[in-house]
């Protein structure tokens, strides 16, 4: 490939959505304001560098409330948590403030408007999610997770003619087309929003699928337990790029770059701006000087940080 220009585009948008930033600042203010150390259950947002971050402000992430010492504050992640969690953490006396993204909310409002309403819901999304485990934890019953087409080809329901869906919200409009259509053949009374998957979402999916054509190689920077990366490197395979789903620049494997002259980079939603950076310069190392950024959607949506609950 001697004399070849190598080259770089980079997505846009991609990296921070509004509710990462959301979550982040929430625990930085939490901080600030009331000293260390400052609890948070589970990951605030799946990305391994910013819980890094956050670990050397003498931020603690618990697997389980108690870890929580009795009067802390405990903080919960952006995808949201089930209404039992916040009892439990109400009885061993914690301190809470609520992270969740709003629009993993506006999700739980519909699940639980439903419920109210005699619905049973079904929650399309990957098993054992956080957010879809939130999701589910915010009614007392009747609710279920449907993450294949087959699932919903054999999901059992009480009435055939009051069932309603939600969609976790960090999915791809491939995810749940096949698993939709299912179900409405199924219960074609079902109610449903078109999906819940959020701007942000959509938004780095479908500037993936812009650069297809124009790209050998995409570049995913997002943890591996980031559900938005793996589908955002699922869009650019399904577009016909070979994808790569890496934390930073030290995953990179020196074979991925033979016979490649133009690389596609983009970042989940949790993924800092910083190891996009990295990865560029990590590729300029080797070649690929010329760089050019697409125009891309605007986000001007914003969240103030959660505060202290009680």
């Amino acid at each position: 490939m001697a004399g070849t220009v190598k080259k770089i585009i980079l997505a846009n948008p991609r990296g921070f959505c509004a509710g990462v930033e959301r979550a982040i600042s929430t625990v930085k203010l939490a901080v600030k304001k009331y000293g260390t150390p400052i609890y948070v259950l589970h990951e605030i947002v799946h990305n391994r560098h910013v819980v890094q971050e956050l670990e050397a402000l003498d931020v603690v992430f618990v697997d389980d409330l108690v870890d929580v010492p009795r009067g802390a504050i405990c903080i919960f992640s952006a995808h949201g948590v089930s209404v039992a969690t916040e009892m439990r953490a109400e009885k061993l006396g914690l301190r809470t403030i609520n992270a969740t993204c709003p629009l993993v909310n506006s999700v739980h409002n519909m699940v639980e408007k439903y419920h109210t309403d005699g619905y049973d819901v079904l929650i399309i999304g990957h098993h054992n999610h956080p957010e879809v485990e939130g999701t589910a934890g915010r009614v007392g019953g009747n609710v279920y997770v449907v993450a294949t087409e087959e699932e919903a080809k054999t999901i059992q329901v009480n009435d055939a003619s009051r069932v309603a869906y939600v969609t976790q919200t960090t999915l791809s409009q491939n995810d749940i087309g096949e698993i939709v259509d299912a179900l409405l053949e199924r219960f074609p009374e079902i109610k449903g929003p078109k999906s819940n998957i959020c701007y942000a979402t959509l938004n780095r999916q479908k500037a993936v699928s812009e650069l297809a054509q124009s790209c050998d190689m995409l570049l995913v920077v997002g943890s591996k337990n980031s559900s938005n990366s793996n589908r955002l490197r699922e869009v650019g395979e399904r577009a016909g790029m070979r994808g790569y789903l890496i934390d930073d620049e030290t995953d990179m494997e020196m074979k991925w770059l033979k016979s490649v002259s133009t690389i596609c980079i983009t970042a989940g939603a949790s993924a800092p701006e910083r190891l996009v950076q990295g990865v560029i310069a990590f590729l300029q190392e080797y070649g690929f000087n010329e760089f050019k950024e697409m125009s891309g959607k605007e986000e001007r949506i914003s969240f103030k940080p959660a505060t202290l609950e009680r």
